[in-house]
């Protein structure tokens, strides 16, 4: 069966989340996917080592179904077996500053004047515009500026996301404006510059906040995991666990006080509305934690359910793991790879499509495990392969 982007093929200069998953989610759709990897690797493969020979969590769920060729791109003859590459490709992925893509030879003009109807997609950390383009910055630098982090944990300990929740979805916003940039092209014949941001994302991840205080200004202080606009919305300790409980709207709010035995709260002048009970949620978070004190995790969500009230357990990453329903909805394709001492779940694909589904069809590739095989693919020869060993730029 043919796969959505059968035909399309990407050079993927990313590096960590943004660029490589970006990569990853178009070759899942079938793109072919050539990850351009530092010689000796680069850096980002080794973040969060689970492999003998120091490869990342982050770098298996980010760069399965790719090929990997080393070069060293800051050497002339590196430039041009990028500018054989680039001719034969439909995209270039590079998540960096646009001061360091002009001087890899990878922004727009360059990769226009090798092969005019290319697709950048160019992902930073603050966006292309005068005052950022230079800047430099990781997930959680755009977590804190976009205010997420001031209204996370406490007035006295703000808190952020400890799993990369801004890169990952910076990748999703990449990948579906490569989709479209793709489409566009078929009727155009032209390329363009698909861009994202981390802070942008982020911005976007905090926008109810950020639109709530322009409005209105009343300067919202952090309630730890209590939901400041309805309640009771919270993490509660049971006998044997935590779980999470998210009370939204009148009939939720009816049913959570039938379940808990106190219909008199839907007349208490604290809890008439969303508003109010985001505004008391103090006292319902209160209420709701003695409830919980006295049944196990089990119990506790069993009640819920049946009250049709949204509820979860707070799992570990083990628990996650071992979950019958998450196993159930096949989240996970088991891969493995050269020194792992099992093989490791990567996460499947977030989007699903009935009749041409995404799949993963190749483990992440090692360093440079493609090389010669690309190079040959790009019409070098055997000697001049050897060259480009000996000199050190492959």
């Amino acid at each position: 069966m043919a796969k959505v982007l059968q035909g399309i093929r990407v050079l993927d200069f990313g590096r960590y989340i943004a660029g490589p998953f970006c990569a990853a989610l178009l070759a899942d759709f079938g793109a072919e996917v050539i990850r351009v990897d530092r010689v000796g690797g680069s850096e980002d493969r080794f973040v969060m080592p689970v492999t003998e020979s120091g490869e990342g969590a982050f770098f298996l769920q980010s760069n399965r179904n790719k090929r990997s060729i080393t070069l060293d791109i800051d050497h002339p003859q590196g430039r041009e077996v990028v500018k054989r590459l680039i001719r034969d490709a439909d995209v270039v992925i590079a998540n960096m500053p646009p001061a360091t893509l002009a001087n890899l030879g990878l922004d727009y003009e360059s990769l226009c004047a090798i092969k005019p109807d290319i697709i950048l997609t160019a992902s930073s950390a603050f966006g292309s515009h005068a005052d950022a383009a230079n800047r430099v910055g990781f997930d959680g630098v755009g977590q804190a500026m976009s205010g997420a982090v001031y209204m996370s944990g406490t007035p006295e300990s703000p808190a952020k996301a400890m799993v990369p929740v801004v890169d990952f979805a910076t990748a999703l916003s990449c990948a579906l404006g490569t989709v479209m940039a793709l489409y566009e092209r078929r009727t155009s014949g032209k390329g363009q510059v698909v861009e994202a941001s981390l802070l942008q994302t982020a911005l976007m991840f905090a926008s109810g906040a950020l639109i709530e205080e322009a409005v209105l200004s009343i300067d919202r202080q952090a309630t730890g995991n209590r939901s400041p606009i309805h309640g009771p919305s919270d993490i509660f300790r049971t006998r044997d666990g935590w779980i999470i409980v998210q009370v939204i709207g009148q009939p939720l709010f009816r049913r959570w006080v039938r379940m808990i035995g106190d219909p008199a709260l839907m007349n208490d002048p604290r809890f008439t509305d969303d508003l109010r009970r985001g505004e008391n949620g103090a006292a319902l978070s209160e209420m709701m934690s003695a409830w919980c004190a006295s049944r196990t995790r089990e119990e506790a969500l069993a009640a819920l359910e049946a009250a049709r009230i949204p509820a979860g357990p707070v799992y570990s990453p083990r628990e996650a793991l071992d979950d019958p329903a998450i196993h159930a909805s096949h989240a996970f394709d088991w891969v493995d790879y050269p020194g792992l001492a099992r093989k490791a779940p990567i996460v499947v694909s977030p989007a699903m499509l009935s009749r041409t589904p995404p799949s993963i069809e190749s483990r992440p590739p090692t360093i440079g495990e493609h090389t010669t095989e690309i190079l040959h693919e790009a019409g070098y020869g055997d000697a001049q392969i050897q060259a480009l060993r000996e000199l050190g730029v492959a």
